[in-house]
């Protein structure tokens, strides 16, 4: 992680900027064409503006429950002059009771495995409250596929997360296939990623 520009207060990860742009190939196609997309574990805040200066019909909602990760998603947005960029909430998906009354669609980048497994139980259960019929939520990270690593890098990256806490970890897919279908949301599709990651479509059952 490093901090750009002395005092500013953006934030910069390689992984995101790895990342930003094959997810941004999916987001097209799987975004709906007007509306509210709120973005949950915003992080640096380098994918929300990628994602809204190539989406400028959408109107993006960051949110990060970390102070100094707002401050960042605030100083790229700013300093890319977006406008259709709000202010970024803090939002845990933990909370029963989330700062955002609906969305159109929510996105959720390399969350659920660094975070504990409430957190995405929290996250489905949100999105399950918040979105329209047919809208769309996309998780984007690695995933165990039938309780089996789909590469010995992710197996060695599990063991190395878990060891920062065992309530963290790779998540099973069928597992929040099955937590989606618990709060109203069925799986559309299972998009493949660079570097054996996935990206999941649930989408509200109407």
């Amino acid at each position: 992680m490093t901090v750009i520009g002395g005092n500013n207060r953006r934030r910069e990860h390689p992984s995101a900027e790895r990342n930003k742009g094959p997810i941004l190939t999916v987001l097209r196609r799987i975004l709906p064409p007007a509306g509210t997309v709120l973005e949950i574990a915003s992080g640096t805040g380098q994918q929300v503006a990628h994602f809204a200066q190539a989406l400028p019909h959408l109107t993006f909602q960051p949110s990060d429950p970390d102070p100094a990760s707002r401050a960042s998603v605030a100083a790229w947005t700013m300093g890319g002059g977006l406008t259709n960029v709000l202010l970024p909430l803090d939002l845990d998906v933990r909370a029963t009771d989330w700062p955002v009354d609906s969305a159109d669609a929510v996105i959720c980048a390399n969350m659920i495995h660094i975070a504990p497994s409430a957190c995405t139980e929290g996250l489905i259960a949100g999105a399950g409250r918040l979105l329209p019929a047919g809208g769309p939520l996309a998780i984007y990270g690695p995933f165990k596929r039938g309780g089996v690593h789909t590469a010995p890098t992710n197996e060695a990256f599990d063991a190395s997360l878990r060891t920062h806490d065992p309530d963290w970890g790779i998540r099973d897919l069928e597992a929040v296939e099955a937590l989606g279908e618990a709060h109203g949301l069925a799986l559309d599709e299972i998009v493949e990623m660079p570097a054996n990651n996935l990206i999941v479509v649930l989408r509200k059952r109407a």
